[in-house]
């Protein structure tokens, strides 16, 4: 069945008293932390601020109790920022609703396709490329709020923007960089002094008072935007068909980034609770989430990774929470949006350039750099073309890219040594080995399109054992992606108590899982050139336990 929402089955299963209390107290922390970042993300989109909390009121609802996901908290993201930014500033409000509905309809296309399983074919470093692309991209458009800086209107292009920042350096508010810094500190370090309320929210309260009680001079969101609306109503956005041209082109980027977006904050979510996600479930519910939403007023909403991990780390486990944090969303927005006006608009920036720097990525990044020449090659190509063209000339060219280097390397298979004394005659019979051994082979080598499927059988086999041994003398090549989810599933298995050993690792694959410290989870003991002498001590280990 391609849509089989994950609440529908939990309420089915039931959901104990201790788990729905825990959900409704991290609805409650995510709500906090979602109010700032919904309205940061609607301003820099180009729109007023209560469209970011609408966004987050009606699609964080819908996509809770609809989507594929048991914990992922839906609403406005940093990624979509460049997109929308350039859609209302070109043509106006009314199209990014219209594109917006559009792209809902793209989504539910892709899910009744069961296209969510495609996104295995997104090798690790493209994804890093434009989410590292988009962090460079938000924190270039928040510099003149930053600096309090007095510009009338931000050109779109990326050089433009920063020669027009240092053109205009005299006007540097010395105030608005203050309270920029600040932001940014209270942001990342107050979790040394409480976990339970984000660095976000007591940036903006404390500051937001601190301007009004001292009249500090600086740019606030009334200011800029005027009073900020507390009311929900129904609109009817005006579809032009002269412009289907125009909503087919924006919807088209809006889908496939909410698409891609909203998968991988899913996987990470996987990765967090061990579960699994029903990614077409998912993208159908995106899909109804932007369809809706626009009705109301509201911008393209995805699954918000930032969001979604705080959620997990509260206690979250089940759609309920997600559903709470837009219910307190609601309450805020009824009641306490009038005070919502006076933040100033270089907390906002302070804010939304610690969620770029949490976007970057740089770590992986750099890593990623030191691996395979085909791997950064990609990566480099999709940072450039996002920070300098656009995301959907970078996706496009990242995933053909992909396609060709990909063809390139399984051509130099031929040129891989394998390890010879790990032959089929060491031991075949795995019928006499103890229940509590598991063997499994990896049949070729780990690239970013078998690298998911091989995880996800890894851990299906090694979760029922207390020592697997992985057999890896066919595998010729690992690149980022295999690498990457290779150590999540190692790290996972070992978490629950699993004892891993591996077998004919050539000497190129052991370099690579070397450099990602794969050898130091797993154990250098533990890595054997040939089976037998894996199953020799995994035989030593059980009559030892």
């Amino acid at each position: 069945m391609r849509f089989k929402p994950k609440f529908f089955t939990l309420l089915q299963q039931g959901i104990s008293k201790q788990q729905i209390v825990n959900d409704v107290i991290a609805g409650i922390i995510v709500g906090i932390i979602a109010l700032p970042l919904a309205i940061a993300f609607a301003v820099a989109s180009g729109v007023s601020p209560e469209k970011g909390i609408i966004t987050a009121i009606i699609a964080g609802t819908i996509i809770s109790a609809l989507g594929g996901s048991r914990v992922q908290i839906g609403g406005p993201t940093g990624a979509f920022i460049i997109i929308l930014y350039a859609i209302v500033e070109q043509y106006g409000i009314n199209t990014l609703y219209i594109s917006t509905m559009m792209a809902g309809i793209i989504l539910i296309i892709f899910g009744l396709f069961k296209f969510g399983n495609l996104l295995k074919y997104f090798p690790n470093p493209l994804i890093v490329g434009f989410t590292s692309g988009i962090a460079v991209v938000i924190f270039s458009t928040q510099v003149k709020d930053a600096l309090g800086l007095d510009i009338e209107k931000l050109p779109s292009g990326f050089f433009e923007k920063w020669a027009l920042y240092f053109n205009s350096i005299d006007s540097l508010n010395y105030d608005a960089l203050g309270l920029t810094i600040i932001t940014i500190l209270i942001s990342l370090y107050s979790k040394k002094i409480t976990t339970k309320i984000p660095g976000s929210f007591i940036a903006i309260m404390l500051l937001t008072v601190s301007v009004q009680v001292f009249d500090i001079q600086v740019t606030t969101i009334e200011t800029f935007f005027g009073t900020i609306n507390n009311d929900i109503h129904f609109i009817l956005p005006v579809f032009n068909f002269d412009d289907i041209n125009i909503y087919l082109t924006t919807a088209i980027t809006i889908a496939l980034l909410g698409g891609v977006e909203s998968l991988l904050s899913a996987v990470v979510a996987d990765g967090m609770i061990g579960g699994s996600h029903r990614s077409n479930t998912e993208l159908i519910a995106q899909g109804i989430a932007n369809i809706i939403t626009p009705f109301f007023g509201g911008i393209p909403a995805t699954g918000a990774i930032a969001r979604t991990a705080a959620n997990i780390n509260n206690g979250g486990r089940t759609p309920i929470a997600g559903i709470v944090h837009s219910f307190v969303l609601l309450l805020i927005m009824l009641f306490f949006i009038d005070y919502a006006k006076h933040i100033p608009m270089a907390v906002l920036s302070g804010i939304l350039i610690v969620v770029a720097f949490n976007m970057s990525e740089y770590k992986h990044f750099v890593s990623i750099l030191k691996g395979s020449p085909y791997d950064y090659i990609i990566l480099l190509i999709t940072f450039i073309l996002t920070v300098l063209v656009d995301l959907t000339v970078a996706i496009e060219a990242g995933v053909m890219l992909s396609a060709l280097l990909l063809m390139k390397r399984m051509a130099d298979i031929q040129h891989y040594q394998f390890v010879k004394n790990d032959d089929a005659n060491d031991i075949e019979n795995y019928d006499n080995l103890p229940d509590a051994i598991s063997v499994y082979e990896i049949g070729g080598p780990l690239f970013f399109a078998s690298a998911k499927q091989y995880a996800q059988e890894l851990q299906k086999y090694g979760s029922s054992a207390k020592i697997l041994i992985i057999r890896m003398r066919h595998v010729s090549f690992m690149d980022n992606t295999a690498l990457h989810n290779f150590r999540e599933v190692i790290d996972l298995l070992k978490n629950n108590g699993v004892i891993i050993l591996t077998s004919g690792t050539n000497n190129d694959v052991f370099k690579n899982l070397k450099e990602h410290n794969i050898v130091t989870l797993i154990e250098e003991k533990h890595m054997h050139r040939t089976y037998k002498r894996a199953v020799e001590e995994a035989l030593q280990l059980i009559k030892n336990t």
